[in-house]
């Protein structure tokens, strides 16, 4: 049963082009400062209504590089004890501290806001005989789906989400993030349409170390969160972004689908398009929306994934929502619009509108990349991917 959330409010009007995003990568590794992302959104402060900001920053905790780092939201004490008995059942938590905010105008009513950095108990593990990953993943989906009035805000590693009701720059500035060096920040201004606008259903959504930021609306929302119950993710948010964190997290780290593959599973080419392609692309094409039809984004979004190693923006399959990128050197950002990018990069080296369904993809140098593959697999690896997906693609249990 969903929980109802709370210090909700919906939006009086529907603007369905509104909400602004961001997302910056420095491919160098080099970590940059959350300022720099919160002038990015601030420019994008007329794309949102106020009811929802936030970002998502990595390599912000060199000093813990190999705990989970759990952001919590809190209704209330009695929830913080509840939640905190599941972490400790589950996790060593070797650190547990209040999030370190500073009065802002315009952020009323905020949670109770924690983080903790722990790992999973290796007997646990053991016994569960599953990755730290799933294991983690259990765990968010207990607290989410079971403890009234908690909610998991970000659970990576290296990296953590903040967000809030309010205007990013508030919420920026509200979290101190200009003391935070990361080496990819994302960014969202939110303008609620069809789902409330409240404190856990600020952007981003995340889940381990991905997080997204969403422009648009997920029609398809339905039969997408039907196909993730069916591995074990449970979507308690009331807000349509949050599955397309969950079938990231399905189809890159559990399915171990090479990244083109998976953005064409989600933004997948028409039809008459794909009787249009050679026969070996065309079968390909064809298997693969045989597969995925239920994991299919339908309806207007352009959206930005951030993770541990890069990122990767994309457009719906017609383009319906604007998007811009950029580059200057090792830098690579994309927005919703060109301002946003010039206010962070006034010179770029290069600036283009990506085509509808075309990833945008940013890699860093020297570190471990999370995703089966290269940036782009040969047909005989994304056939092979397909192939593995069909043959068996159960969920991991968790005991």
């Amino acid at each position: 049963m969903m929980k109802t959330p709370a210090y909700s409010q919906e939006s009086p009007f529907k603007i369905h082009g509104g909400c602004g995003l961001v997302g910056i990568c420095d491919e160098s590794g080099t970590r940059f400062s959350g300022s720099v992302a919160i002038n990015a959104m601030a420019v994008q402060h007329d794309r949102g209504n106020g009811l929802g900001g936030g970002f998502a920053g990595y390599g912000i905790y060199p000093e813990f590089p190999d705990h989970f780092a759990f952001h919590m939201m809190y209704h209330d004490i009695q929830s913080k004890e509840v939640a905190e008995a599941v972490l400790e059942e589950h996790f060593q938590v070797d650190l547990a501290e209040p999030m370190p905010t500073r009065p802002v105008k315009g952020i009323t009513d905020a949670p109770l806001l924690w983080r903790y950095f722990l790992q999973p108990y290796p007997a646990r593990l053991e016994a569960a005989e599953v990755t730290a990953e799933d294991f983690v993943v259990h765990v968010v989906m207990l607290i989410n789906s079971t403890v009234d009035g908690a909610f998991v805000a970000s659970s990576g590693k290296n990296m953590g989400a903040f967000k809030g009701v309010g205007y990013p720059e508030e919420i920026g500035h509200y979290f101190q993030l200009e003391e935070y060096e990361g080496h990819t920040w994302v960014g969202h201004n939110r303008f609620p349409t069809n789902t409330p606008g409240w404190w856990g259903g600020a952007h981003p959504f995340t889940l381990l170390d991905w997080s997204i930021v969403h422009n648009g609306e997920i029609s398809s929302y339905g039969i997408n969160s039907r196909y993730l119950e069916q591995f074990g993710y449970k979507c308690t948010l009331g807000t349509d972004t949050e599955v397309a964190a969950y079938l990231f997290d399905l189809l890159l780290r559990r399915h171990k689908l090479p990244l083109a593959l998976a953005c064409k599973a989600l933004a997948p080419p028409l039809w008459e398009d794909i009787d249009r392609m050679p026969e070996a692309e065309r079968k390909l094409m064809t298997s693969l929306r045989a597969v995925y039809g239920s994991a299919m984004l339908n309806g207007p979004f352009a959206i930005v994934l951030g993770f541990n190693g890069g990122m990767v923006a994309l457009n719906d399959r017609i383009k319906l929502r604007p998007l811009i990128a950029a580059r200057k050197g090792d830098v690579l950002v994309v927005a919703s619009e060109e301002s946003a990018i010039r206010q962070i990069m006034p010179d770029p080296d290069s600036l283009w509108a990506p085509k509808a369904g075309e990833p945008v993809v940013a890699r860093i140098r020297g570190m471990d990349w999370p995703i089966h593959g290269d940036l782009h697999s040969s047909p005989s690896e994304i056939s092979c991917a397909v192939t593995g997906v069909l043959d068996s693609c159960e969920p991991a249990e968790v005991a």
